[in-house]
């Protein structure tokens, strides 16, 4: 039995981060699919577009990244604008939607499936 893939295509512009993140991780999922089942990864690919475009208030500008080495000491904190300058705001929806989806063995795998465009 062969399925073929499902294709989403999400306009991000002047929507908000959250809005368009919760979509892209629900459709990533397979929650959408009547067939639905946690352990089984969904045959879908999802496509944003006009990232640069999306709407950010102030407030949520200022909200924290981290990351940690592993090392003492070894914890790297940024704000989501100064991560926006300096990766790109592809890397902040990348960031948002790996945070919804389960931390299980499908997870980097249900990432790649994601295309992100400025």
């Amino acid at each position: 039995m062969e399925t073929e893939t499902k294709t989403f295509t999400i306009d991000a512009t002047g929507k908000r981060l959250g809005k368009v993140a919760t979509e892209a991780a629900s459709y990533l999922i397979g929650k959408n699919d009547p067939a639905f089942a946690k352990h089984i990864m969904a045959d879908v690919e999802v496509k944003i577009e006009n990232v640069s475009k999306l709407d950010i208030p102030e407030k949520k500008k200022e909200e924290i990244y981290q990351s940690y080495s592993g090392y003492p000491g070894g914890r790297r904190t940024e704000t989501l604008e100064h991560l926006g300058k300096r990766l790109g705001y592809a890397e902040v929806v990348r960031r948002t939607i790996g945070g919804m989806l389960p931390n299980n063995k499908h997870k980097k795998r249900l990432l790649l499936k994601l295309t992100i465009t400025e």
